[in-house]
């Protein structure tokens, strides 16, 4: 019988037309590629703690996580720079016997005018306006009313019983995350009308920064609920030690990571972490993961890191989507303050954070960051010798979508076939494939990929390839797959040899 039926039995003998349907050669390859913002939430909110849940509006964050709570924060600021892809919260236990970070506002000295006071918590600004015959305790309980109404900022505050001139501020959950929330005035300076009335002095604790939170959460039941379903992107706005190795593993190429040959999920972590030039350089030396990227940010940046994360995440999904090996460069990340000016890493210093594993940004002309170079966690090989095979996420983006391509190829084409050796004559029709038959098909769907701008060289693709029968097990296909990644253009240098005037004789020359 030349041609197999999957479903029409062969002996079937009532008339007359009878048609099965064989998608085989139709399809293209889909894949979800949902984002997962990773946080803790309030007892507010109504969402199961440790469980995943999908989120389609900022108004259905704010319910299921409670208005206030990072991870309502990370889905307004997520919306702000994707609003197309599937979107899921996963809110983490607060940590057990974790503490609460507090601030502090003084108010050491009162107005002498009218005006307002531009109050920036956590990058997101309350505005207090106040007379010029308030008291320095007048001063303060207007703070505090200000900051009682901003229902979403990530603290409640109350004035110091015994010193009314004085604010204190409460992060709303448990743990050291809530260190990073900044405290300042005036952000944008006096050239947008933002300084404080003349006369009054604002005195923040520690520096305008949050202090003594304690605790990170216990990812163990979270990662487990994650089960196997699909999570391309993930922000993730702890960067712990025991965080990351969490969710390395979760994400890494053993057998029951998402990147294993056993489930081949994929994905990719996002994270930012606040730090010092120094303090950055030798915290990225000591981390080693292909498909985690941390974003350094400056110590002076007012917005706190799970923004930063959240911001990165969606920028970096929203274009990984639609090409994977398009650079990021360039991307604006929105809803983010970037550090004043004076305060901002250099471009030596960006460099150098990319050489141990940090990925960069710096402010673009709509005062807004930019995300300047996408670099992995990744720096060193099996050995601990310098390697640079995963440097940039848009190398694993782009394997992910490869392998994808080819597995979708592969099991719509040959789901149920019988394999025999190169050669082997059989009638048109036969569901039987040979070595020689899924090779071509292998160049075919590069040939595909080539097109869609994701790999290069066809012709030495061919010729290294190779797809056999095992030796030992005739009903397996091993296949050596050796694709050239596309590059990208990240640099463009130019040695400007000038002249004062071409030589006589060089003009003569080209004139003839």
């Amino acid at each position: 019988m030349p041609i197999e039926f999957a479903q029409i039995p062969a002996n079937w003998k009532q008339p007359l037309y009878w048609v099965e349907l064989d998608p085989s050669m139709a399809g293209l390859p889909t894949n979800r590629q949902p984002i997962l913002l990773v946080g803790q939430k309030l007892t507010a909110g109504k969402a199961a703690l440790d469980v995943p849940i999908a989120i389609g509006t900022v108004a259905q964050a704010i319910d299921q996580f409670g208005r206030g709570s990072m991870l309502a924060r990370m889905f307004a600021v997520l919306m702000e720079n994707n609003v197309a892809h599937e979107m899921w919260g996963l809110p983490a236990t607060d940590p057990v016997g974790g503490t609460q970070a507090t601030g502090n506002i003084t108010v050491t000295s009162p107005p002498t005018e009218a005006g307002s006071i531009h109050l920036y918590i956590a990058g997101q600004v309350v505005v207090v306006n106040v007379t010029a015959t308030d008291t320095a305790n007048q001063v303060a309980s207007k703070i505090n009313d200000a900051i009682t109404a901003a229902l979403d900022l990530p603290c409640v505050s109350n004035v110091v019983t015994g010193s009314l001139n004085q604010v204190a501020l409460t992060c709303r959950w448990k743990g050291q995350s809530g260190n990073d929330i900044d405290l300042r005035d005036s952000y944008k300076g006096a050239v947008a009308g933002e300084k404080l009335p003349a006369g009054l002095v604002l005195t923040y604790a520690n520096s305008g920064k949050f202090a003594g939170g304690a605790g990170t959460p216990n990812f163990t039941v979270p990662i487990a609920n994650l089960s196997d379903e699909p999570y391309e992107y993930v922000a993730l706005p702890y960067n712990d030690g025991t965080s990351i190795d969490a969710w390395s593993v979760e994400f890494g190429a053993s057998d029951t990571g998402r990147w294993g040959w056993l489930r081949q999920q994929y994905g990719l972590v996002f994270l930012a972490r606040r730090d010092t030039y120094s303090g950055q350089i030798v915290w990225g030396a000591t981390n080693n993961d292909a498909v985690l990227t941390t974003m350094a940010i400056e110590v002076n940046a007012p917005s706190p890191v799970w923004d930063w994360a959240a911001a990165y995440a969606g920028k970096g999904a929203r274009a990984l989507a639609n090409d994977p090996a398009r650079p990021l460069q360039t991307l604006e990340l929105a809803a983010i303050l970037g550090a004043p000016k004076h305060m901002r890493f250099s471009i030596t210093e960006l460099n150098n954070l990319s050489g141990v594993g940090l990925a960069t940004q710096r402010m673009g002309p709509n005062d807004l960051p930019q995300i300047q170079r996408e670099t992995s966690m990744y720096r060193l090989n099996s050995l601990g010798q310098g390697d640079d095979a995963y440097e940039l996420i848009t190398t694993p983006a782009t394997l992910a979508r490869l392998i994808r391509n080819q597995r979708q190829a592969i099991t719509s084409k040959f789901p149920r076939h019988k394999l025999a050796d190169n050669g082997t004559r059989f009638g048109v029709g036969q569901k039987i494939v040979t070595p020689s038959i899924i090779k071509a098909e292998l160049v075919a769907q590069y040939r595909i990929d080539e097109f869609n701008g994701l790999v290069e060289n066809t012709k030495a693709f061919k010729d290294a390839l190779t797809v056999e029968r095992d030796p030992n097990d005739p009903n397996r296909v091993n296949v050596l797959y050796p694709p050239d990644l596309i590059n990208q253009m990240r640099v463009f240098a130019v040695l400007a040899q000038f002249r004062l005037q071409f030589d006589r004789g060089v003009d003569n020359a080209i004139a003839a």
